[in-house]
């Protein structure tokens, strides 16, 4: 049997409560890794165009990879794949913490949950045994509260994933939340809203089983000369988290202020990383086998916020709540972010959406007859909290905001999209295409939409070499050239982390592909496998997920686009001046290089050579 995995997968009909357990064969796992991978491939083999993502025939995915459980670094993750009810097109997310870990020790790989219950339940992992449970007393609650509620039944060693009240509600910006306060979350893509329309409020986990892996001490040995590295390189991570980034950013014209439209924003000193570490920071946060901790645990004592505590805004959610919205109280942020956390929302697409909200209300498009008195004004933390409560309520304009701004703007009709950032109906990360033009034809071809996870070539501007692939030393971020090809290269790379699960921030401890080869030689026993037979997985995964939006969701050239805005607007600032990211020119090498049609659709001399020209074959 091969280490790393425990070669079980749970099959959950909640229409039937029937419960089963799949077994995949060894060639697919080295075929598609684990995780994003082999999620993939089971939402390809039984949802298509037909599949209404908040449907009883969705499949709700959870998927852990070979290194989740282990002691690799950074490898206590697991990824959630459904269709997505905000996009209609593959949707995926993955998170840290430690509820994979968990399930791993429990002895499943993953769980497959189709149907709908009749009412709501939960589901119960408890070493090795499955429950389908009566999830009513549960209803209601927000994921804090589920989760205390969860542990107080079935014991402090409970871990949960939970939607909030958004995901009952099927708000389609809906998240999937873990670890209870310290409040990991899934995101992108409205995955919580798919949780919600199965009635399915929970998956309660308890595990304490070991995870084999082939050699043990020879995976010990090769880690002490990978820890260190890891450790040196990520210090910044450590002392400030991802939040650390924000001061950075704003200098390079990275981070979004005021709904995409300007530079040069001097209050982000006050919602930074290093205001959170003097202020509102306790602890450091780890997730499961992690050596670095960027996450935050805070607690507030004072003021009008008093009492917020547990898991502190990311980078990312103080890009998109704070700057974005042009509000510089950190602990505003921190308790909008809290209550992201509760409800069960997407901060980055909330973010957004409030953006635009404000955007419209300056422009007189909207008013207080529309915001139901709501003072939408640039800056107003109170108004931006309570634009928070209604999205996740699904309550007056938060009906209309929770949708996404793509559907939200359409509604309001007029040139309201104009002011709608979005790709594929996905709102953009706070990383902008005109700071960093990898990102211009990433966020373009990403799988989900918009996403700084998948593309991956940001990183290389931001100073991450990887000489393997020939990138010796930081590339320039201003400059098109060559980021067609970087961007097939972290692509494919960000594929190979979501399936083995690692956490990207690997990347800054300078992890090289051929460490990573060695981790799956002693942790799954794959003797000869090689960098290149692991990029070729890497290829073929993002393909294949590729496919999926081809086939089943009338994806191609049409729809790998930017917004107008930053394509045509610069941001006139000190980091990036005029510049606009010449988008056509990436996707033209892009394409090429991936061996796709000019119509963005993989070549049939593209899927033979990756081996999926059999895809249509069910994984078992």
């Amino acid at each position: 049997m091969l280490g790393g995995y425990t070669g079980k997968v749970l099959n959950i009909d909640l229409t039937t409560g029937n419960i089963e357990i799949e077994k995949y064969p060894d060639r697919m796992l080295r075929k598609y890794l684990g995780a994003s991978g082999i999620a993939a491939k089971i939402l390809y083999d039984r949802t298509d165009e037909n599949t209404d993502p908040l449907g009883p025939e969705n499949h709700l995915i959870y998927m852990t990879g070979p290194f989740t459980g282990t002691r690799v670094p950074s490898s206590g993750r697991h990824e959630i794949t459904a269709k997505s009810p905000l996009t209609g097109i593959f949707g995926e997310g993955d998170v840290g913490g430690t509820w994979g870990v968990n399930l791993k020790r429990a002895g499943y790989d993953g769980i497959i949950i189709h149907g709908k219950a009749e009412k709501p339940v939960y589901i119960l992992v408890e070493e090795g045994q499955v429950s389908i449970l009566d999830g009513e007393h549960l209803w209601g609650l927000d994921t804090i509260e589920v989760d205390e509620k969860l542990k107080e039944t079935h014991g402090p060693k409970t871990v949960t994933s939970c939607i909030g009240p958004a995901g009952e509600k099927q708000v389609l910006i809906a998240s999937i939340m873990h670890d209870g306060k310290d409040a990991r979350a899934v995101g992108r893509a409205g995955l919580g809203a798919v949780m919600g329309s199965k009635n399915l409020k929970a998956i309660a986990v308890i595990g304490s089983g070991k995870v084999d892996v082939a050699d043990e001490e020879g995976l010990k040995e090769c880690l002490k000369k990978s820890l260190p590295k890891i450790i040196a390189n990520t210090q910044s991570l450590k002392q400030l988290g991802t939040a650390g980034g924000a001061v950075m950013a704003e200098k390079w014209g990275d981070i979004p202020v005021k709904n995409w439209s300007r530079g040069d924003w001097e209050s982000i000193k006050n919602i930074s990383g290093e205001k959170m570490a003097k202020t509102i920071l306790k602890k450091r946060y780890f997730c499961g086998s992690c050596p670095i901790g960027c996450g935050r645990d805070i607690e507030i004592k004072e003021g009008p916020y008093k009492g917020v505590s547990g898991a502190g805004p990311e980078y990312e959610t103080i890009g998109l709540l704070g700057s974005n919205c042009m509000v510089d109280d950190l602990e505003a942020i921190a308790y909008a972010n809290e209550l992201c956390n509760r409800l069960g929302i997407d901060s980055i697409s909330t973010g957004s959406a409030i953006a635009f909200a404000m955007e419209l209300y300056e422009r007189g498009i909207i008013d207080e007859r529309d915001t139901d008195g709501v003072k939408l004004d640039w800056g107003n933390g109170e108004a931006m909290i309570e634009m928070v409560k209604k999205i996740g309520s699904k309550e007056g304009i938060g009906e209309l905001l929770g949708k996404g701004v793509k559907r939200a703007s359409e509604e309001i009709g007029g040139i309201a999209p104009e002011f709608a950032v979005h790709v594929k109906g996905l709102e953009l990360p706070a990383h902008d295409p005109r700071a960093m033009s990898s990102l211009a034809v990433g966020y373009a071809t990403s799988n989900r939409g918009a996403c700084h996870l998948h593309a991956g070539g940001f990183y290389f501007e931001k100073g991450v070499t990887m000489p393997e692939l020939g990138y010796t030393e930081m590339q320039d971020r201003l400059s098109s050239e060559g980021k067609g090809q970087l961007t097939f290269h972290s692509q494919n790379i960000m594929c190979i982390l979501d399936s083995l699960k690692l956490c990207k921030m690997l990347l800054f401890g300078k992890v090289t592909l051929t460490e990573i080869v060695e981790w799956i030689k002693y942790t799954i026993g794959w003797d000869d496998f090689t960098v290149e037979e692991l990029l070729m997985a890497g290829e073929r995964i993002f393909n294949l997920q590729r496919l999926y939006n081809v086939e089943y969701c009338s994806i191609s050239r049409k729809d790998d686009v930017l917004p107008p805005r930053i394509l045509s607007q610069p941001r006139l600032d000190r980091g990036t001046g005029d510049y606009l990211p010449p988008l056509g020119k990436m996707l033209y090498e892009y394409y090429q290089i991936r061996g796709w049609t000019m119509e963005g659709i993989p070549s049939e001399e593209k899927i033979k050579e990756l081996d999926l020209d059999d895809r249509h074959v069910p994984l078992i």
